[in-house]
């Protein structure tokens, strides 16, 4: 490895790490907007997410560049292919993070809207499938990504779960319609996230070990 293409290499991780420190730091925020009703910390996260939109872009056109002016092989390759696919998950969990703070907002304004029993836990899951993701990735470590890609089902299960009671809650009361479908589309959100999160768990195991996981589950 050149002198030259290890800089930027350690450049682009330590961009990747800062957009990876804001996104789950919206998450964070998104889900203490919802869960204490602060109006002011949602739209907070909602107009910062142009940072993230921006940080995404520089950090595409930094990932394009090393390939182009450095043409890595092996593992550097797999590297920087890794962080193009992780950059854009990071971005898609940034922009979930703005759903849910929205919905928190309409929440905040709604006449009858009371949170299904298991959405703690759920965002509790999946904030701690975030973070273990991109502690994996810090650390190169695939076993620690292939534990995230596991945990996946037990966010799963909770959003069915709430899907369940949210809905019984609707059929048996059809004033809180409204809330519940609110709360439906946060429960969607928060597992949309933990689907991102296991995205790039399995781009760690790729970076780490050469195999792609992805569609084909965990040997």
């Amino acid at each position: 490895m050149t002198k030259h293409l290890q800089i930027d290499l350690q450049n682009l991780e330590r961009n990747l790490l800062a957009l990876g420190a804001r996104v789950e730091d919206a998450v964070r925020r998104s889900i203490i907007a919802l869960s204490t009703q602060r109006a002011d910390l949602a739209r907070e996260v909602i107009a910062g997410d142009t940072e993230i939109d921006n940080a995404e872009v520089a950090l595409e056109e930094e990932c394009l560049k090393v390939l182009a002016l450095h043409q890595p092989v092996a593992g550097d390759l797999r590297f920087v292919a890794a962080c193009l696919k992780i950059t854009n998950d990071l971005e898609r969990i940034g922009d979930l993070a703005v759903s849910i703070s929205k919905r928190a907002l309409a929440i905040e304004s709604a006449d009858t809207a009371i949170a299904p029993p298991d959405l703690a836990k759920m965002t509790e899951a999946t904030t701690a499938m975030l973070r273990a993701t991109l502690e994996a990735f810090i650390a190169e470590d695939g076993q620690a990504a292939r534990q995230v890609i596991q945990d996946d089902d037990l966010v799963d299960k909770l959003h069915r779960e709430n899907l369940r009671g949210l809905m019984s809650r609707m059929e048996s009361d059809s004033s809180s319609i409204n809330g519940a479908m609110l709360y439906i589309s946060v429960s969607r959100h928060l597992e949309r996230i933990a689907d991102h999160a296991t995205n790039i768990a399995e781009d760690v195991i790729y970076l780490t070990e050469g195999i792609i996981v992805r569609h084909q589950g965990l040997a």
